[in-house]
């Protein structure tokens, strides 16, 4: 079995995460490839997909939310994600005892004895009026019926797991500040989410396999459940080994992968790009090293954006009064270094709308 060393990973990452190029790929397209955005900080999306798209245009992303084409919605490993309207609806039930789980993860002491069928019934009434409630209204309307969970236990677990939701704009949107709101997800886009398939099988589960190998491969289980949450797609994997390829990695992995998808040569030179906290090209594997080092992996779970040369992550970036701040984590050269400065210019532009580009690079370590 061929054996793709780090750097064949790398590259194949970048390629399919539209990072080795930048894409001339409509925003919807774009959104769909990836499989949903993280976004639970509302900003971030526009970063990511500004580092992935040729001439990217915020206003499109923020006329998109308001549409009702892509939605913000609770989805993969309980967190808020920038999705499709098509993907939202269609993935939503394959999730939902996984969302159950993982509230009762954080909230199993306060919701012990809690009938969470009855809790959804009871959520799901008080919203049929389609007005938009945060979590705290949510809960407050059912405080009364259920006292001893709390009102923070009661919501996440509404909000977050038992009922499909849409945090509506203007949260999310292009430079606008605004709190959740939410409503049904169904209300929302007008129609109820996709039910399991009636005969057991997972057709779902076998195009979440299929999406994520499309914009992430190629990558094993491990990293499959990594992205998803979900720990029940083994199945779906072996219904449809016949159609995937498989290799391994430096340490004995077996990586599943589409036959026909983009495995660039290892040496393909790959450019400076800036990611947003949370993104899911380091988020979504279990085995990170393919873009990472070790010694820096805990800086993408706690939301540090990362600046990538020559595919791998070299330093973090922030901002302040509209100057792009890199502080680098190794030693840049000086091609490095200026191939730094001359992407950061252009983010501090998109940043501020053209009305700046000033970039610092700190020392090096």
């Amino acid at each position: 079995m061929t054996v793709l060393g780090t750097r064949a990973l790398n590259r194949a990452t970048l390629a399919r995460q539209l990072l080795l190029d930048r894409a001339d790929m409509p925003v919807h397209d774009a959104v769909a490839h990836l499989g949903g955005l993280q976004a639970q900080e509302p900003q971030e999306p526009f970063v990511g997909l500004w580092t992935r798209l040729r001439a990217f245009d915020p206003a499109v992303l923020s006329d998109l939310l308001v549409g009702r084409s892509v939605v913000r919605t609770h989805l993969m490993r309980r967190t808020v994600h920038l999705l499709t309207a098509e993907d939202a609806l269609a993935w939503r039930a394959r999730h939902g005892a996984m969302l159950r789980q993982r509230v009762l993860g954080t909230y199993r002491r306060e919701l012990d004895g809690v009938d969470l069928d009855e809790l959804a019934a009871a959520g799901r009434a008080v919203m049929a009026d389609g007005e938009p409630r945060s979590m705290g209204e949510l809960a407050g309307a059912l405080a009364d019926r259920w006292p001893a969970p709390g009102r923070r236990a009661l919501g996440e677990m509404l909000v977050a797991a038992l009922l499909p939701m849409a945090q509506l704009p203007p949260r999310g949107l292009w430079r606008t500040r605004a709190g959740v709101r939410n409503v049904l997800l169904s209300s929302w886009l007008g129609r109820e989410i996709d039910p399991p398939a009636a005969d057991g099988s997972d057709p779902v589960g076998q195009a979440l396999v299929r999406r994520y190998l499309a914009a992430f491969g190629p990558a094993a289980s491990a990293d499959l459940r990594a992205w998803c949450g979900l720990a029940g797609l083994p199945a779906a994997v072996s219904a449809m080994r016949g159609e995937l390829v498989t290799f391994r990695d430096e340490r004995g992995r077996e990586l599943l992968d589409l036959p026909d998808a983009p495995r660039p040569d290892p040496d393909t030179p790959a450019p400076v790009r800036f990611l947003p906290a949370f993104d899911n090209a380091l988020l979504g594997y279990h085995d990170r090293t393919r873009i990472v080092d070790d010694a820096h992996r805990g800086l993408s779970v706690a939301g540090a954006r990362v600046v990538l040369v020559d595919g791998r992550v070299a330093a973090t970036w922030t901002t302040e009064a509209d100057v792009v701040i890199v502080t680098p984590l190794r030693r840049l050269s000086r091609s490095d270094h200026a191939a730094v400065a001359e992407e950061g210019r252009s983010l501090a532009s998109f940043l501020s709308d053209d009305d700046g580009d000033r970039v610092q690079i700190d020392a090096s370590p």
